[in-house]
């Protein structure tokens, strides 16, 4: 009789624990947990130390770079200088063939003779 129950309780441990995580899911889906200030303090402060450095790395860049943006710029008696490749094309700058805001526009279509 003893190897029976043995045999049994088995089955029943077993059926016993799908019940208990079934009604456990059900429970926690209809009562979920509140926010917790906790976590939200935790992003903030997260965002806060990805600010701090994404900061120091512009400044750096700004330190090893700054000099070629600080140069003085040509004066009304200097004409910039352009290079001969710029100097050739139409007085209008090209325009790219798309912006964030318009899309390029279609190819055109095939003709026939």
């Amino acid at each position: 009789m003893g190897d029976v129950l043995l045999a049994l309780s088995i089955p029943v441990l077993v059926f016993g624990g799908g019940i208990y995580a079934a009604c456990d899911c059900w429970w926690r889906r209809r009562h979920p947990a509140p926010p917790s200030l906790y976590t939200h303090r935790a992003a903030r402060l997260a965002e806060q130390d990805m600010l701090l450095l994404a900061e120091e790395i512009v400044d750096g860049a700004y330190a090893a770079f700054g000099p070629f943006y600080d140069a003085p710029a040509p004066g009304p008696a200097e004409p910039p200088t352009e290079p001969a490749a710029l100097s050739s094309r139409s007085p209008r700058p090209s325009r790219p063939a798309s912006t964030p805001d318009r899309a390029p526009s279609p190819p055109a279509a095939v003709q026939k003779p």
